[in-house]
């Protein structure tokens, strides 16, 4: 049965084997999820051509690459600031991974990787500094202790 993005189980089985090995072959991914390699071809060209898959990538270790502290920001905007407006402006940072607009006092939750302590802060001071900002709240990440690629989940986990 397909679920309201058109994938099945399939599918589903499929996203998770590239998600953790996106270089995998087609003849791989179809030994873990017990189809041809061709079948899974075709599932992957449907995928891609529906824009559930929009691309393969590479998952990096920011620490290994110099990037020790990550934190999230919180953005308070004056006034009614628009979702590209923020967007425009916190997709000037490197520094910035991921940012969503939320529900509640806050209006932006920017996630940000700097090197260290120090450089964090200056982002930190920069963001602050942007017209539509009136305040920042940040809170430092410890430990990442979960992260996942964005694949469906197992149903076989929920048994």
């Amino acid at each position: 049965m397909r679920d309201d993005s058109g994938t099945d189980a399939l599918d589903a089985a499929i996203l998770r084997v590239l998600a953790q090995d996106a270089r995998a072959t087609f003849a791989q991914v179809g030994q873990q999820v017990s189809l041809s390699a061709p079948a899974v071809k075709r599932r992957v060209d449907r995928l891609r051509a529906t824009g559930v898959i929009r691309g393969f990538t590479v998952r990096l270790d920011p620490a290994a690459m110099g990037w020790h502290t990550e934190a999230f920001v919180e953005l308070f905007c004056q006034g009614s600031t628009s979702p590209a407006t923020m967007r425009d402006a916190v997709e000037q940072y490197p520094e910035v991974v991921a940012a969503s607009t939320v529900t509640g006092d806050v209006d932006l939750v920017v996630q940000v990787r700097a090197r260290d302590m120090r450089h964090l802060e200056r982002v930190v001071e920069r963001l602050a500094a942007e017209p539509f900002v009136s305040r920042t709240r940040s809170t430092v990440v410890l430990s990442a202790l979960v992260r996942r690629p964005d694949v469906p989940a197992d149903p076989a986990a929920d048994d």
